[in-house]
């Protein structure tokens, strides 16, 4: 089918036909457009950033699953069963 063709069939239909025709040309537009490659996030060494060794001097969290625990223990009670 050619252009004019196509043309002329979409001109025949009526104005909520011709909507959806125009609603659906604009969906396949999307969902075949050229995918843009993903922009990578710069890495930095995890080590460089501020929060490590934030917590360095706590002496309560030397045991971070000891400190959870009592922590837990604090704020939900004993372990029920």
């Amino acid at each position: 089918m050619n252009q004019k063709k196509a043309w002329q069939l979409f001109s025949d239909l009526p104005p909520e036909a011709q909507r959806q025709v125009t609603d659906f040309i604009a969906f396949l537009k999307m969902r075949y457009a050229p995918s843009h490659p993903h922009k990578t996030a710069k890495q930095t060494k995890l080590t460089k950033e501020a929060f490590i060794g934030m917590w360095r001097d706590r002496e309560d969290l030397q045991d971070s699953s000891a400190w959870v625990r009592k922590v837990r223990e604090r704020e939900w009670g004993q372990h029920r069963e």
